[in-house]
Parts: C-alpha cells; structure tokens; sequence
C-alpha cells in the first residue's frame, strides 16, 4: 500500500511550490489544477510505474517529483518506501515485484547482484547525496544546550530522549550509530556508545518525524532532504561528518521497463536534479554509474 505522509502546512506548500513549477498550471472545472508538461506536449506515457525508494526521500517523492513525473510524462508514480535494507530483502524474496529502486545504501544494490540473488540488479547508479543531521523538538529542554553547545556533550545526558532508526534495516541507522561511536570515542563520551547500542532508541523510519514533532522525542538523527522537508529545526554534526548516497536501478522483469527507464530519464534530466537540488539534495554530476544499463539511458547515464 502507497503510504502518503501529513506534513506541517509549511513544508506541504513548499514541496507543491516546487512540483507546480516543472509546468504550467491551470484550474479544471472540477476545482483542482493540473500542470502541463514543461515543453508544451502531449504526454505520451501510461500506466503505472511502481518505485521502491527510501523512506527517507517519501515527502520528496510523494510531493515534488512524482506528481512532477506524471505531468511531464503522463505515467503515474506509485511509491512505495521503506528502508533500504528491508525494501532489498522484499524484492529478493519477491514480496513486491517493482519497476524502480531507489536505495540509501550500496550495499541493497550489491545485494540484489548475481544469480545467487535473483539477478535483480545488474547496474546502478550514485545520482544525489545527503548529509545526516541532528534534528530536534524547539519546546525540548535540552534546546537551549544543542544551540550553545557541541551535540555530542548534550545527547548523552540523563533524561535527553534520541531517536534513530534500526540500523538492521535502515542505511541511515548504520550512519547514525557510527556518528555516535565516532563521537564517543573522540570526544571521550563513553555514554554515546550505550546509546548507539539501545534498540529503546530505534524507531521506524515512518515514525520518527511525528514522534519528535509530538515531543515523544528530544532529538533524533535524520538526513538534510527529510528534514527540510518536514522543517525540523537541526544542528549539524560536524565535525563528524556522515553522508548518504542515493542509487537508482531499473530491475530486472520490472513490469513496466519503458515506464521505469522513463522514471530515471525524468529523475537523471536536468529538470529532475532541479527539483532535486531545491530539495537541498547534492546531486551527483554525472551520475557514478556501477554495471552497464541498458542503452535506453545512455542520453542521461554515462558508461561505466
């Protein structure tokens, strides 16, 4: 089932303020608006074009490049996100047979590679990187510390509740726990390495914005284009600096393979890394490429 977050008004008016900008846009009869393709043409696409992505990116994908997709080229986006790691174990034990895959980690990508691993995944490629933050609740009592002081000496106090996801599934809970390994032991904070093993503190990557926009949470770690576009107020984590890539794949015996090379084309074209760098994405330019794709895509996907 497609999952659609509720976001903050701002964040929802900001992420349609950048989708309704890939066109033109005119009011139907009914009351709604649609957008025309940024050209002037005719889409020629149809059906559906179901993508597995990293939750990380579902406000992103949902709000901006999607509904940007479908108007540029008359297929539909269906999405389904999830995190890295346990989206790679549905696809290889065929719970979902899906056109597209976006990961947060290589290593899903590898995972996917070979015939002793169904042959899904025979090329990706890099084409954005985020960097993780440390987000958190203004109303915390611990708000005045994080804006005055290094991150590290205030997490590990009695009492700060931090969030991150289960770095067993999820990329972005394997950056998280080495973001506080490394701080535990260069900062000599013996206490962030019990946090860093907690499962207490793990949360489902679906969850973990409500829970710190509740006040559930004091904190917790998230990458830059989740929290720009849920506007959670962050602090980097420099010095400890930890960076997720973004991949693509089409997959093997995707149901909809015009459709999925088209998904890329749009996301790899120079209107998608648009959208993507106004998202606070770093787009990776030319996309690193691993495999050889399929000769469809060479107008946006360089040989590797």
């Amino acid at each position: 089932m497609r999952v659609r977050p509720i976001l903050a008004a701002g964040a929802l008016s900001s992420l349609a303020l950048v989708a309704a900008a890939c066109g033109t846009t005119t009011t139907t009869p009914a009351g709604g608006t649609t957008t025309s393709s940024p050209n002037g043409t005719t889409p020629k696409g149809s059906g559906p074009v179901n993508v597995a992505y990293a939750a990380s990116l579902e406000d992103t994908m949902n709000n901006a490049i999607g509904p940007a997709f479908n108007q540029a080229t008359g297929y539909t986006f269906v999405g389904f996100p999830g995190g890295s790691t346990a989206l790679e174990h549905d696809i290889s034990g065929k719970v979902k047979q899906e056109d597209v895959f976006i990961s947060a980690s290589r290593k899903a990508d590898i995972g996917l590679e070979g015939a002793s691993n169904g042959n899904w995944v025979s090329w990706y490629a890099t084409f954005a990187t985020t960097k993780l933050v440390l987000g958190y609740n203004p109303r915390s009592r611990f708000a005045s510390q994080l804006k005055t002081k290094p991150w590290y000496q205030v997490v590990g106090q009695s009492g700060f509740r931090l969030g991150f996801t289960n770095p067993a599934t999820d990329p972005k809970g394997v950056l998280a726990v080495a973001a506080l390994d490394t701080a535990a032991t260069r900062y000599n904070e013996p206490a962030l390495k019990t946090i860093a093993k907690d499962v207490n503190d793990q949360y489902p990557e679906s969850a973990l914005v409500g829970r710190l926009q509740s006040g559930e949470l004091d904190a917790g770690f998230f990458y830059t284009v989740e929290a720009t576009a849920a506007n959670l107020t962050t602090v980097s984590l420099d010095p400890v600096a930890e960076t997720g890539p973004y991949t693509i794949t089409v997959l093997k015996r995707a149901p909809n393979a015009a459709g999925a090379n088209a998904f890329v084309e749009f996301l790899l074209s120079t209107q998608g890394q648009s959208l993507l760098t106004q998202l606070k994405l770093t787009v990776t330019n030319p996309p690193q490429v691993v495999g050889s794709p399929p000769t469809a895509l060479s107008s946006v996907l360089p040989s590797s």
